[in-house]
């Protein structure tokens, strides 16, 4: 199930989080880091779902 996380995570990364956390701080985050800048959402994505 992980692979499929990071490959939605490098693809949508909001979306690989949200399957890793739900709806939670750390989703909006990414959405707020997804729209300052597309790679720093992935990096972030990817780093949360690597975390758990």
């Amino acid at each position: 199930m992980d692979i499929i996380r990071l490959i939605c995570a490098i693809f949508l990364p909001p979306l690989g989080v949200f399957l890793q956390v739900g709806f939670g701080g750390q989703f909006w985050l990414n959405i707020l880091l997804t729209l300052l800048g597309y790679i720093p959402g992935i990096v972030h994505a990817v780093w949360i779902i690597a975390k758990r």
